[in-house]
């Protein structure tokens, strides 16, 4: 049977999309050639790369003219570096949120000074630190949206004078949120949007051009821009099934509607997670992610038998990153209701079984 897959990543994508990729993996549009194996230089994919691109830039509501977007290789582990690399002349602001900030903070400090403007790591990450002023001096402002491992995010962003530089690996389009305010946006396929491979950028224009340094070409946005994105052989699959997922959240409304149907999922995790006296919440209440509830159970010894009852249901990648232990639900854009309903339901079953 199909499994209810909460995975943090790769993770869960629509039915839909699956089914069109693999028609395209025998036969692209009747071509009577795979996906896999055609040219990046066809019209064909070029047509993809173009609405890939476009449909990024419709859901996130960013005007053509101002902002670029890329389909780049590496992760979001590149753009720790390719980031700091385009944008960094002297000093940046980072905030620490979690694994994937603290090792942004570590690869721009090959590059510049690195000021942590505050930190959660004193409570193993599980709040947004808030109070904290950006100076004005700094080349840019970097965060990251929503900390997949420990289950918090940003619901609020602070006042700038510098360009705003956000990792939305977990969280990009599922949420709507004013996207001009940050200047560089990137984010793994993997989490919300396509299969790993391929990582979104999207930069505004303006902010390129200022450091003096010689930045090396792959890791340069301008050189990939002026190519657009084809400055060498893109990840040809990635692009395409990123692609089908964005005509897949146009189907659904766009994200305004997307962010309906994740907050009625997280709205539901959540209320049975302080509801039952067997589980506790990882994250501050104020600072709970919509795409990852983090939670733990009360008594260690029921482990195996909930284990057990998730692995009846058929529920897969419910389990907690090493760094908090317990549970773990990745709750994506194209993962339904009734799958968190499932998990309710054994978590439920449970407190009758103990």
């Amino acid at each position: 049977m199909k499994k209810h897959n909460f995975s943090a990543g790769p993770c869960i994508l629509p039915q839909e999309v699956f089914q069109k990729a693999s028609q395209a993996v025998l036969d692209l549009d009747n071509s009577g050639l795979s996906i896999l194996e055609i040219s990046h230089r066809s019209k064909a994919f070029v047509e993809v790369m173009d609405k890939a691109q476009s449909l990024a830039l419709e859901h996130l509501k960013l005007p053509k003219d101002e902002y670029q977007v890329l389909f780049l290789q590496g992760g979001a582990s590149m753009q720790f570096i390719m980031s700091a690399f385009n944008l960094m002349q002297t000093k940046a602001a980072y905030l620490d949120t979690g694994a994937w900030s603290a090792k942004a903070v570590k690869e721009a400090n090959l590059l510049g000074k690195v000021d942590v403007m505050a930190s959660s790591k004193d409570k193993n990450y599980n709040y947004i630190p808030k109070d904290y002023e950006i100076p004005k001096d700094v080349d840019y402002f970097h965060c990251t949206s929503n900390n997949t491992i420990f289950g918090t995010q940003m619901k609020h962003f602070p006042k700038v004078d510098a360009p705003v530089v956000c990792d939305m690996s977990s969280d990009i389009f599922s949420r709507d949120i004013d996207f001009s305010y940050f200047d560089v946006i990137y984010a793994g396929a993997q989490k919300n949007m396509g299969p790993a491979g391929a990582t979104l950028v999207a930069v505004k224009k303006s902010c390129l051009g200022k450091v003096d340094r010689k930045i090396p070409s792959m890791l340069d946005y301008q050189v990939h821009a002026a190519k657009d994105s084809m400055f060498n052989t893109p990840p040809v699959f990635s692009v395409y099934v990123s692609m089908l997922t964005l005509e897949w959240l146009k189907a659904q409304g766009g994200v305004k509607a997307i962010e309906k149907q994740n907050k009625a999922k997280a709205d539901a995790m959540y209320a049975e997670i302080d509801r039952n006296p067997l589980f506790t919440g990882f994250a501050a209440k104020e600072d709970r992610s919509m795409m990852n509830a983090t939670f733990n159970l009360t008594d260690e010894s029921l482990k195996d038998k909930f284990n057990n009852l998730l692995v009846e249901a058929g529920v897969n990648g419910l389990n907690g990153h090493r760094s908090v232990g317990g549970y773990r639900a990745s709750m994506y854009n194209a993962l339904p209701l009734e799958s968190v309903q499932v998990v309710v339901k054994a978590m439920q079953e449970l407190e009758k079984q103990a």
